[in-house]
């Protein structure tokens, strides 16, 4: 009975201790949300909207704790080999619906394309990419999530950014029912963050709106839109499988260039050479195709050498702007590749 007793005591001082802690919480995420105002009207939210939607937002733990659980790009992590990812992502469902999306969509594809030079299979494969065709897009209240990872603090400026971002769209007329999608602020079939809706959505029918929430025109133009402003260059492929001579030299390969952005993703790159200098040290491609001899690749061989390996365009550098993982990007040109068949 004393034991029970005991038991019983930490019981209730633990819950004590969790239900101050989460009050703790409360008081301090209201008080971050009355500092930040003064900020988003000085940035064009209008007051009104602030304070209407701030008024029902409540602290939201599990977005932080989905954050807390993102792996940490540790440099020595070892890196998993890409075939089982290839495997999970351009799987034979993903590819047969996206080849249907492709017909259905042809039309403003194929518009799309001649306005952009934004290839019709990597506008599809990016949707299909990032919601599997919009089948889930994420029902995570928006404006809580962003502003419960802003107070957090562990990426303040970009969750507070975000944040005021949507507070813009609001007031840009989006109703507020629609903002919902992942844990981490991205919406839509494209998985657009708000900064990236209000800078490049596009409508895509001439009805007025930027609707990338259920309408296929609005979703595939903003996502060229996306990969114009990011560099894409028409008439260039985004890479292309190939086979690796054994006894290639790899000495003088290291890419010697420091990427300001995620640099160990272009650490797996080789230098650049053209497809000219490339065939001359017998690469050759898998299907048989080269693109033109000036195109500049580099080297990667996700799963070391005698695998298939990839020459990378600079399109290809355009495709990890949208996500900064070579695991995506291959799966994108690979799904493309396989979508356009």
């Amino acid at each position: 009975m004393r034991w029970r007793g005991w038991a019983n005591g930490v019981v209730a001082a633990t819950l004590l201790l969790a239900t101050g802690a989460s009050a703790q919480d409360e008081a301090g995420f209201q008080s971050f949300l009355q500092s930040i105002r003064s900020r988003a009207l000085a940035e064009g939210v209008g007051p009104a909207t602030y304070d209407e939607v701030t008024a029902t937002l409540t602290f939201n733990p599990r977005v932080v704790e989905l954050d807390r659980q993102q792996p940490e790009s540790a440099p020595n992590a070892p890196i998993p080999n890409f075939a089982p990812y290839k495997a999970q992502h351009v799987d034979a469902a993903r590819i047969g619906r996206g080849r249907a999306v492709y017909q259905r969509e042809r039309p403003r594809l194929e518009r799309i394309e001649r306005e952009t030079g934004v290839p019709e299979s990597i506008m599809v494969a990016i949707w299909g990419h990032e919601t599997n065709y919009g089948s889930y897009t994420g029902n995570f209240d928006l404006p809580r999530s962003l502003a419960s990872l802003a107070y957090e603090g562990r990426r303040r400026a970009l969750f507070t950014d975000e944040f005021i971002a949507t507070l813009k769209m609001i007031d840009r007329g989006v109703p507020r029912d629609r903002l919902k999608g992942s844990w981490a602020g991205a919406f839509g079939y494209p998985q657009f963050l708000p900064s990236v809706y209000l800078r490049l959505a596009r409508d895509g029918d001439g009805d007025g709106r930027a609707d990338i929430w259920s309408n296929p025109a609005d979703t595939l133009a903003s996502i060229a839109n996306y990969f114009v402003n990011a560099g894409w260059r028409p008439g260039q492929p985004w890479g292309l499988a190939v086979a690796v001579p054994p006894g290639l030299d790899r000495s003088d390969m290291t890419n010697r260039t420091l990427s300001p952005r995620c640099p160990r993703v272009h650490d797996r790159h080789s230098r650049w050479r053209t497809m000219a200098e490339w065939r001359r040290l017998g690469i050759v491609p898998q299907d048989g195709a080269w693109p033109a001899d000036d195109v500049l690749a580099s080297l990667i061989e996700p799963d070391g050498p005698g695998r298939t390996a990839y020459l990378l365009t600079g399109n290809y550098r355009v495709i990890l702007d949208y996500n900064c993982s070579n695991f995506y990007a291959l799966s994108v040109g690979l799904l493309a590749d396989e979508v356009a068949r």
